[in-house]
């Protein structure tokens, strides 16, 4: 009797056992779909019956992804790339938790395959779904796992932005441009540049809420569904990535110099009735101010939905480091190693573990010695030319700061290891910052410098040497010495640098020898690399190795003239004094490209309110206000002789260089 109760009371349990889990399951598996830790049951498309059957029997899965692991690392040592892109694919639907999958995947594609390929344009395809893969999909389901964060991270540094592979210079083009229509063109200006990626981050979470608060924006909405709706085979309209493309694409016709002089504008409006509907809407002044905050939301939107990115994260690394170019690969490495670190470091802490994050965060703090010596950028997607890419001073002291902080933090916590990598690099990095401030004539703040170097690795270091304490001008030319042939960017920010310096001592110091001998030194750089055995080097796409990366010395000055009168830590009036002091030739180097901007800053300049307060006082109207303002700023900046004959030369110029480079395109696309 006393068994038989026992076992009735154990049946009980049992039973109500059974009910009460029966009863959580349905709100567990609500919780795991809205965690996103739920597999899918449903079929995998295409799979082999063994996935087939591992996915209906969950017990089975851990044991299938193993063998299919196994023979998936067996294919890539044979080579047998493209069948284990699909393998991989499989194993990620399995586990999707698995992060070593996502990795090998993503790195198969963007590495393996893409290399397989014969045109840069479908190069650069592959790369991108490598991207995309882990970006989009991978750390959606792994937000923690930092060897995902440094992999793509990774890839961004050296496969986008490095020189390895022979289509590296389609990728920088293609790259900015993606991003110059999603984004457009940051401000220079470092509280400006702040505001304008904070004002994304600000922007409403949803549509409704964007309405609610900005009740206008609906009226453009209306608008370009209205004049959209012809064309409905060809775009169909959504508040998503594409109208931001489409924006992106009109709004740098508008900016384009080249453009203008290609008069791409009225021959898209002629000959595209689409671009002459949506260019109606988007030119209307009446809702210039509603466009722009529907723009700032459909960014903020794009950078959630299609590339995982946070504008949150993005602003605040914008404040607390530097001038960040998202059109640049290396703002992307230093966001996605950056936030690894923060999100998954803190699991790598133990000394045996702790060099996973020692090498991640190595990816970010290179990426501003990156961005230091080619983050300051100008790039006009109807040029055809490669991005300009030269060097931004403002990222010395951020360097700075991240190094005490990566030194300090893996002092201890790797017992001393590790951290003599971050010292080696902050050596070189600043001996590099030496050499450019004083190609650039800031004597005082390269030997600043140079005297912090003796005092950490020199006369004063750890081990005491006379490295640093040679003149100055010795140093400089003996840390030259064999680094152009080897790194050529190097090459390209001291000639940025000499001109740099060249001109602001020409024209506001009046010293033009300083001008001269910087001009002697960028053509002797520039005959070195034409005079090298590689400098004729073309690749299987066309591509000059060398050639593409050091410009003509005509087109270098260019570049400078436009990155100095675009510079807003050089004061407006130093500028607009430089530029009337150069001669006409100069002038015309950069009228074209500066002028809306320097009379956008000459409107909201002291001496700007003060012509608006005069004639306001007087009692004048607006328009006569701005006609005053208008007639200021042409005699401030006005139009050099020769600008139209100028015009037809960079035309022609651009029409050889689209000639000569095979997949360059300067249509109106809808992407």
């Amino acid at each position: 009797m006393r068994d038989r109760l026992i076992q009735l009371f154990a049946m009980a349990v049992l039973i109500l056992s059974t009910v009460s889990a029966g009863a959580l399951v349905p709100r567990m598996l609500r919780s795991a779909e809205a965690l996103g830790l739920r597999y899918t049951s449903d079929p995998i498309e295409g799979a082999p019956p063994i996935i087939a059957m591992a996915n209906a029997i969950g017990a089975l899965r851990p044991m299938v992804a193993d063998y299919l692991w196994i023979k998936l690392s067996r294919m890539k040592e044979k080579g047998q790339f493209y069948e284990a892109s699909s393998l991989a694919s499989w194993i990620t639907k399995l586990q999707p938790r698995f992060p070593e999958v996502w990795a090998f995947h993503g790195h198969n594609m963007a590495y393996n395959i893409s290399v397989l390929t014969n045109t840069p344009a479908e190069r650069f395809a592959w790369v991108n779904q490598g991207i995309d893969l882990v970006r989009n999909q991978g750390l959606r389901l792994n937000p923690n796992d930092l060897g995902l964060n440094k992999e793509l991270a990774f890839w961004f540094a050296h496969k986008l932005d490095g020189v390895a592979d022979d289509a590296h210079l389609h990728y920088k083009r293609e790259f900015a441009r993606e991003w110059h229509y999603l984004l457009g063109v940051p401000p220079y200006d470092q509280a400006m540049r702040e505001a304008w990626i904070q004002e994304v981050a600000d922007a409403p979470d949803t549509y409704q809420q964007l309405v609610q608060q900005h009740p206008d924006v609906q009226k453009v909405v209306d608008r370009l569904t209205e004049g959209l709706s012809p064309f409905d085979k060809r775009f169909s309209f959504k508040l998503d990535k594409a109208l931001l493309n489409l924006y992106g694409q009109w709004k740098a016709i508008e900016d384009s110099a080249y453009a203008r002089m290609l008069q791409l504008d009225l021959g898209f409006r002629t000959s595209d009735p689409m671009y002459a509907a949506i260019s109606g809407v988007f030119s209307d002044e009446s809702l210039k101010l509603p466009l722009h905050q529907l723009v700032s939301f459909l960014r903020k939107r794009v950078l959630l939905d299609d590339y995982n990115m946070e504008p949150a994260v993005m602003a605040r690394y914008t404040k607390e480091y530097g001038p960040f170019d998202w059109r640049h690969p290396q703002a992307h490495a230093f966001y996605w190693a950056k936030i690894g670190a923060e999100r998954g470091g803190a699991r790598y802490s133990d000394v045996e573990d702790v060099y996973k994050a020692l090498n991640n965060d190595r990816i970010w703090i290179q990426a501003i010695q990156a961005l230091q010596r080619t983050g300051l950028m100008a790039y006009d997607p109807f040029s055809n030319d490669n991005p300009t890419r030269l060097n931004d001073t403002r990222w010395i002291k951020p360097a700075i700061k991240a190094f005490r902080f990566v030194y300090d933090y893996y002092y201890d916590r790797s017992r001393g290891g590790g951290v003599d990598t971050f010292a080696d690099w902050y050596e070189n990095f600043m001996t590099s910052n030496v050499r450019e401030l004083w190609r650039a004539g800031d004597v005082e703040a390269a030997q600043e410098i140079y005297g912090e170097l003796d005092q950490l690795f020199g006369s004063t270091g750890l081990v005491p040497n006379n490295k640093y304490r040679r003149p100055l001008d010795v140093f400089v030319q003996e840390t030259t010495k064999g680094e152009y042939e080897f790194v050529p960017d190097t090459a390209a920010t001291d000639v940025y640098s000499a001109l740099r310096g060249g001109y602001l001592q020409a024209y506001l110091l009046g010293k033009p020898e300083k001008l001269k001998a910087a001009r002697e030194f960028a053509g002797g750089v520039i005959e070195f690399f034409k005079s090298t055995h590689y400098f004729n080097y073309v690749n299987k796409f066309g591509e000059g190795r060398m050639k593409d990366l050091i410009a003509d010395l005509d087109s270098t000055e260019e570049r400078v003239v436009i990155a100095l009168m675009r510079d807003t830590s050089i004061a407006l009036l130093d500028r607009l004094t430089l530029y009337n002091r150069a001669p006409e030739a100069v002038r015309r180097l950069a009228y074209d490209d500066v002028k809306d901007e320097i009379r956008e800053q000459v409107f909201v300049s002291p001496i700007g309110r003060s012509i608006m307060e005069r004639v306001m006082g007087q009692g004048g109207s607006q328009e006569d206000a701005n006609a005053a303002l208008q007639e200021t700023f042409v005699g401030l900046l006005a139009e050099p002789p020769g600008m139209e004959e100028w015009r037809i030369a960079k035309a022609e110029r651009s029409k050889r260089v689209e000639e000569e480079r095979a997949g360059s395109r300067s249509d109106f696309k809808v992407r």
